[in-house]
């Protein structure tokens, strides 16, 4: 059997103020934002920026615990993932049935990715 081939595209984590991370991507990184979502009744505002990062404004936030909200996992076989999630033991979440929660607790969405895209994604060389 063939596994499937996947990368982290984001990882998602809770801030107190959205704007100052932006501008610390922005302003250092020269990182651009991917897209945003204004607040929504109990849905936080939350900024995609470009290379893989997810900011999700929470003002109340103090502490280093509980700051990771979930890793977005790009993978070349949706089906063959969730499916295999599940004889594993990851429970589906409320949210869709590409978010899961593993046994120890850490949550991950599950994206299908383009043909090609993980392939390309994993042959970039970070060292190079």
């Amino acid at each position: 059997m063939s596994l499937p081939r996947a990368y982290v595209e984001h990882v998602a984590i809770r801030v107190p103020d959205v704007d100052r991370h932006v501008d610390f991507f922005r302003e250092v990184l020269g990182l651009a934002i991917r897209d945003e979502q204004p607040a929504d009744g109990p849905r936080p505002r939350q900024v995609w920026v470009l290379g893989s990062v997810q900011l999700i404004e929470d003002p109340n936030f103090v502490g280093p615990e509980g700051r990771l909200a979930h890793l977005g996992i790009m993978v070349d076989d949706y089906e063959g993932v969730l499916a295999r999630a599940a004889a594993w033991g990851a429970k589906a979440l409320p949210a869709g049935p590409n978010w899961l929660e593993l046994p120890g607790g850490l949550n991950v969405e599950i994206l299908q990715a383009s043909a090609g895209a993980v392939e390309a994604a994993l042959a970039i060389n970070p060292r190079a």
